[in-house]
């Protein structure tokens, strides 16, 4: 069974998820709404999950959707600025676009690390990697999934913010696919693809020929180390 087949089968007793706090807030000079997004247990404790950033008086979905960005946290990648991924640059790319677009927000999942596993395990998988094997059976040989990420709460937190059709900044069909089971309506998929060095050239590869990904490796651009912020493949 698919991840986007799991997504459509789960059950109405999950809790969904709850708006925490939100506040205006400058990205760059332009004004955003930020929210916190997670759950509150029974005893009142909160659990922080996901982030969005959005556009304030967002222009109307009926003259386009708002162009989204649903990244999953990467502590190397978008903290550290490591070039073994290309999440920095994605996220660079991708924040760049949506605070100049009209109607825009990001989706920052903050429990998504590693495709799931966590940072510790994602470092374990590193080690894994130096070793000899690629993303997919490092996961594999700690006892996960290739992919293990979930993206009902990202589609709770989008109807949360009255948003119902996007267009998704993704090279990941899997993402398409599950919004899709969660009834967001994908109404165009912008690639975001291409940030390859020297480091995450074999990444990339895996990603595209067996992970499903569509250009993540970006062929119309050569073998060079992008920075971050540059324009992804066909970003407005």
């Amino acid at each position: 069974m698919t991840p986007s087949e799991e997504t459509a089968q789960e059950t109405a007793e999950e809790t969904a998820v709850a708006r925490l706090a939100s506040a205006p807030l400058p990205v760059g000079s332009t004004l955003m709404q930020l929210t916190v997004f997670g759950q509150v247990g029974t005893d009142g404790q909160e659990t922080e999950e996901v982030v969005t950033l959005r556009t304030i008086a967002p222009r109307s979905e009926s003259v386009a959707p708002p162009l989204a960005r649903i990244h999953s946290a990467c502590f190397t990648g978008d903290v550290l600025g490591s070039e073994k991924c290309d999440c920095g640059p994605q996220l660079s790319a991708a924040l760049n676009a949506i605070v100049q677009s009209p109607n825009g927000v990001l989706v920052y999942m903050l429990r998504q690390e590693g495709r799931g596993i966590g940072l510790a395990n994602k470092i374990r998988a590193y080690a894994l990697q130096s070793a000899g094997h690629d993303t997919i059976s490092a996961n594999l040989a700690l006892g996960f999934p290739a992919e293990g990420r979930n993206f009902r709460t990202a589609a709770d937190c989008l109807r949360h913010l009255g948003i119902s059709r996007v267009r998704l900044m993704t090279n990941n069909p899997e993402k398409v696919g599950q919004l899709t089971a969660e009834g967001i309506v994908v109404e165009d998929r912008v690639p975001l693809g291409g940030f390859r060095t020297p480091f995450n050239e074999a990444y990339l590869e895996v990603k595209d020929r067996l992970m499903g990904h569509l250009d993540a490796l970006g062929t119309a651009r050569p073998l060079t180390g992008l920075p971050l912020g540059v324009s992804p493949q066909g970003a407005p």
